[in-house]
């Protein structure tokens, strides 16, 4: 994937602080993260427990199943796409003090 330049002043234009937007931005990175683990780790556990004779086909489709999320943009790339479409909700505690 080619690298594409950001611009960072821009990014600050959402939230109106830029460390809380890179904060915004790391959670949501995260949860996509963490989204993709879980559903790449149901599709390959289909695959335990066969016998070893079928352990070729079922490598080859382990394999594709990998390759897909191998060639998915980057989590933080992702979230940083939503933030610009306006895709990411984010909200404020109202009082941290009570």
């Amino acid at each position: 994937m080619p690298i594409r330049a950001l611009e960072v002043e821009k990014l600050q234009d959402y939230t109106g602080n830029i460390y809380e937007t890179i904060s915004i931005l790391g959670k949501r990175s995260r949860q996509i993260a963490a989204q993709e683990k879980r559903e790449l780790d149901e599709k390959l556990k289909y695959f335990e427990g066969f016998d070893e004779e079928d352990e070729f086909s079922f490598n080859e489709e382990q394999e594709r199943i990998s390759r897909e999320y191998e060639i998915k943009e980057h989590p933080t790339q992702r979230s940083v796409e939503e933030m610009q479409t306006n895709k990411v909700a984010f909200r404020y505690p109202e009082n941290l003090t009570d």
